[in-house]
């Protein structure tokens, strides 16, 4: 019997993110406060008698041989649940890859998501996470599904109170980066523990003062059209300013919807660049 689940899968932005120091096992330990964002892909799961998963996305070039994420993450459930089904996922992608907004492992997190409803597992949430982080740091958070202080890879997850009222424009100048290449490149100059939560922001400019984030050194060297993103979004009214996780996405803060669209059409007109005004969730 086929059965079909559409789910949505949104993007992300690092409202501050400390790297304090690399770890054993290759991976570095993190700080991060993440906020979801409503940018979302668009995933179509059906699922079938069979053995097969499948994973379709019209305009992006797939991985081969179970190193798609959304694969990988089909196939990781039905293990951990001891079956076997046919497993179709389509994507409609409109969150940019290797953009720094957390796409793949959005849609890690709804495959997961999607397959645990389908299956009628009903796993506990605390195992859905422990599954997701085998798949990636950021999958945890998009199954966490709020507004969170991460720690560890990013796999431990604390509830912060949210935003603000702001509105953002995010923008991208067009490039992929790779985030093991910013990693690997990271030159730690104050390693040390963050171990607070940040205090709930009150208005605009204290949030403003939390933005933050450590791979921006990397990033912004190999390419200064980051740098440039960021100048010109205050310049066209923005709060404030920062890039998300590795980049090369650049969010800016605004109080005001009609100053964030016009702040957009101005950059969008300018240089080309994609840009979209979008709410937190």
């Amino acid at each position: 019997m086929l059965k079909i689940k559409k789910i949505l899968a949104p993007a992300k932005i690092n409202l501050c993110l400390h790297v304090l120091g690399r770890r054993g096992d290759g991976y570095h330990d993190l700080a991060m406060l993440m906020q979801r964002v409503a940018l979302y892909d668009r995933l179509t799961i059906e699922l079938a008698p069979g053995d097969r998963v499948t994973v379709v996305c019209p305009g992006c070039e797939l991985a081969d041989n179970q190193s798609n994420i959304a694969e990988r993450a089909a196939w990781l459930l039905l293990a951990h649940a001891g079956l076997q089904r046919d497993v179709s996922i389509r994507i409609a992608k409109h969150i940019p890859v290797a953009a720094g907004l957390g796409g793949g492992s959005s849609d890690a997190a709804a495959v997961l998501l999607a397959l645990d409803e389908l299956l009628a597992l009903e796993l506990p949430r605390a195992e859905l996470l422990q599954l997701g982080v085998r798949l990636g740091a950021d999958v945890p958070f998009f199954l966490y599904g709020q507004t969170a202080w991460a720690t560890g890879i990013g796999e431990r997850l604390q509830p912060w109170p949210g935003l603000p009222t702001v509105v953002l424009v995010l923008v991208n100048p067009g490039i992929a980066v790779s985030t093991a290449g910013v990693f690997q490149n990271l030159r730690l100059t104050h390693p040390g523990a963050i171990a607070r939560i940040p205090r709930f922001p009150e208005g605009m400019n204290g949030l403003v003062r939390l933005l933050h984030n450590d791979l921006e050194v990397v990033t912004c060297q190999r390419h200064p059209v980051i740098t440039t993103i960021k100048e010109r979004l205050v310049a066209c009214g923005a709060n404030g300013a920062l890039m998300s996780g590795s980049g090369p996405t650049v969010f800016g803060l605004f109080e005001e919807r009609s100053h964030a669209e016009q702040a957009a059409g101005r950059l969008s007109a300018e240089n080309g660049w994609w840009v979209k005004v979008v709410d937190p969730l």
